[in-house]
């Protein structure tokens, strides 16, 4: 089983791997755009550590990652627009850098890598917090409401981590009109986070108590 779940995991690793040199160096034209290899070092050296520990500490939570397919069709255009969005972005990026366009100073790059770190660092906790994050919207058998850690703090700590990866990629591209398209992940992830929180109040016993305990849904004291 974890041979096979490795190999799996492999292969998509390396599938997505190629595919974002593919939208960043392509419209670029070149290889040689040392932004664009730093982003991808920063996205894919942690994401590789991050899936050999889960393949040894909680393999199941690897399988339930790797195979996703999301049944609601109100989810299945949120996740078509994020697509569409991060493609757009790592498009223009490229093609920013290829015509000289609207080049940030080197330095928002290192900030944006920066904050890159420690919200991946984010992410794998709150992998570590909740062993039933699924990426589908769905309440799975004997799932319980975690509402300690981060969870205490927002009710989606993993979309508030995905919001500032998302944020900070632009950035460390050098890509202004980039991190405008990114923004449109706002309405995504709202609208996303609203109907995965009615599912769970019909599925999941204690949510409705854990809203009052926790009301903020992303961002700590205001949303």
């Amino acid at each position: 089983m974890h041979r096979f779940l490795f190999l799996q995991a492999l292969v998509k690793f390396s599938v997505g791997a190629f595919f974002v040199g593919l939208l960043l160096f392509l419209p670029a034209g070149t290889l040689d755009w040392w932004k664009a290899w730093l982003l991808i070092g920063l996205l894919f050296i942690p994401m590789f550590f991050a899936g050999l520990y889960l393949l040894k500490a909680n393999p199941k939570l690897l399988w339930r990652r790797l195979n996703a397919d999301e049944e609601q069709e109100e989810q299945k255009m949120v996740i078509v627009f994020a697509g569409i969005m991060f493609v757009a972005a790592f498009v223009a990026a490229g093609l920013n850098f290829r015509f000289g366009w609207i080049i940030l100073p080197d330095w928002v790059t290192f900030v944006g890598a920066a904050i890159f770190l420690p919200s991946y660092a984010l992410y794998a906790e709150v992998l570590r917090e909740n062993e039933y994050l699924s990426r589908t919207v769905e309440v799975q058998e004997g799932q319980k409401v975690i509402d300690t850690g981060l969870y205490g703090i927002v009710r989606h700590p993993m979309y508030l981590a995905s919001v500032l990866l998302f944020l900070s990629m632009p950035l460390v591209l050098g890509s202004a009109i980039s991190f405008l398209i990114m923004l449109a992940y706002f309405p995504i992830i709202v609208k996303r986070i609203r109907n995965e929180e009615e599912v769970l109040e019909k599925g999941l016993p204690g949510y409705t108590e854990y809203k009052k305990k926790v009301p903020c849904r992303l961002i700590p004291y205001i949303w």
